[in-house]
């Protein structure tokens, strides 16, 4: 394999020991997640004189946080003209304010606590090709400037390919998010505080206080909990019906010659990413897109080699040197969802939706979720707050989603396996194949070792797909994903699938 199947990220940081909790803690705030909004809103709120537990399923910064393209920018594509049109001005002047809160916030980390992350300060543009596009370009200047913001519309950019216009934004950032991240973590264990690896959420019990449940038996006994999980784990405010999943790819390239020194964004569909990274003394190239809804993908190897396509023709690549994707959660209204996780819920918090723009959106979320339970104002939270409904915003989309729901949900058990026979499967493949009179899903390793499961979500029930790029099964309705074993790689699903006996 000519590249390695990981992100820059991951591979050059090394591996986390935090250990599990091995007793009931007792602290003031336990957060469920070790991503960046979980490890953010722990430290704010350790900062702030509470006590804490970050409690992580698998090893800290593991999850989307470890696969970002790592953007800090205020500048999320076309964005503010949109949230003006549905949250008005003011809605969209929050949005740019917390952003820009984020982007700070984690600027002022960097500095004050000497973290080696590749922290540098870049322009951020969102370009069009097409001249057709330039009105929309406008507007977008239009909003932003509204918003508070000096973007401006140019037409010179540091690209090697003409386009006819471009939104930029200066003073925008870009670093590694690994460095980063594992610095906060490492400030945030100690002192009373704890990060806790390897401890899966199973329960959590509202009240005064709340319990926290692992999978290993741990207990967390808290005034307050966070899910921090990318996509509410506990779904009691009905996020699954408001969230929708997407999957897009990533790739790092060494290029011949001069790389774009800024941080790019097309206004094409499917759009592309570009940007660069500090990398074995010189620079990696990180070209990315090629997104798609979670479990629609068809095959996901495609979508890479589609990527790479476009790069070559636009940049002398002389390798590639890492292949990855990664999971974004998308909100229906075009802003995340951040306060309680139900209307009902008394003192447990949770925020997501960030839609691709995770580095400030996670970092704004965390500034709002500190304040929320230290029970001080914010500007921002009534328009970010995680159970409003905006009929105009949201009824679209809702529709959209609840139709490809119930269209995969009841489709699915009409049509028939992708396969016959297990004896059909080639070593590394995976499809939904019939087996005894049922369908299973069936992954065969290239040693010709066969896993089987069940093919339905232990979410919503709906039937997974098989995701070949990333061995994985993925769920069409919510976005779940699973290994091949049936273990839960990313919720909503909290379950695996069900093993299934094979001969």
């Amino acid at each position: 394999m000519p590249y390695k199947p990981t992100s820059v990220w991951m591979d050059t940081t090394p591996h986390t020991t935090y250990p599990a909790p091995v007793a009931t803690l007792e602290v003031d705030v336990c957060v469920a997640g070790g991503g960046i909004l979980g490890l953010l809103t722990a430290a704010l709120l350790k900062r702030a004189g509470h006590s804490v537990a970050v409690l992580e399923a698998d090893r800290v910064v593991t999850g989307v946080s470890g696969y970002t393209t790592a953007k800090v920018t205020v500048l999320h594509g076309l964005v503010y003209d949109q949230v003006r049109s549905s949250f008005g001005a003011d809605g969209a002047r929050h949005y740019a304010e917390a952003n820009t809160a984020g982007l700070d916030l984690i600027a002022r980390w960097v500095a004050d606590h000497g973290i080696e992350c590749d922290f540098r300060r870049r322009p951020a543009l969102t370009y069009a090709e097409d001249a057709s596009q330039l009105s929309t370009l406008r507007d977008e200047v239009e909003a932003a400037r509204e918003a508070g913001l000096d973007a401006e519309l140019v037409d010179d950019v540091d690209l090697p390919w003409a386009v006819a216009g471009a939104v930029r934004l200066d003073g925008q950032a870009e670093f590694h998010p690994r460095r980063f991240l594992l610095a906060v973590a490492d400030w945030v264990h100690g002192d009373g505080s704890h990060v806790c690896e390897r401890a899966r959420v199973s329960a959590v019990h509202d009240g005064e206080p709340c319990r926290v449940e692992t999978e290993d038996g741990g207990e967390v006994v808290a005034r307050d909990v966070v899910i921090a999980t990318h996509y509410p784990t506990l779904d009691r405010g009905g996020f699954f019906a408001r969230l929708s999943a997407e999957r897009s790819y990533a790739i790092g390239l060494r290029v011949r010659g001069p790389v774009p020194q800024g941080m790019f964004l097309s206004t094409e569909s499917p759009s592309h990413s570009v940007r660069a990274t500090p990398y074995d003394g010189g620079e990696l190239l990180i070209v990315g897109g090629e997104s798609h809804k979670t479990g629609t993908g068809g095959d996901t190897n495609e979508r890479y080699a589609r990527l790479e396509a476009w790069a070559r023709e636009r940049f002398d690549v002389e390798a590639v040197e890492y292949r990855w994707s990664a999971q974004d959660t998308m909100p229906l209204d075009g802003i995340p969802y951040v306060g309680r996780l139900s209307p009902a819920s008394r003192r447990i918090w949770t925020a997501s939706g960030f839609k691709k723009w995770g580095m400030t959106n996670a970092a704004a979320a965390a500034i709002m979720l500190t304040d929320l339970i230290g029970e001080r104002p914010n500007p921002w939270t009534a328009t970010f707050d995680s159970n409003r409904f905006k009929p105009l915003a949201s009824a679209p989309k809702l529709l959209k989603e609840t139709v490809s729901v119930g269209a995969h949900f009841f489709g699915d058990r009409l049509s028939g396996p992708d396969l016959r026979s297990l004896e059909e499967l080639a070593p590394g493949e995976g499809a939904l194949v019939a087996h005894d009179g049922e369908t299973v899903a069936a992954h065969r390793d290239p040693d010709g070792t066969i896993h089987a499961v069940s093919p339905v979500c232990t979410h919503m029930y709906c039937h997974v797909n098989w995701n070949g790029a990333e061995r994985s099964w993925d769920c069409p309705c919510h976005g779940s994903r699973f290994a091949p074993d049936g273990t839960v790689l990313q919720g909503p699903a909290v379950k695996p699938l069900e093993r299934r006996e094979v001969r």
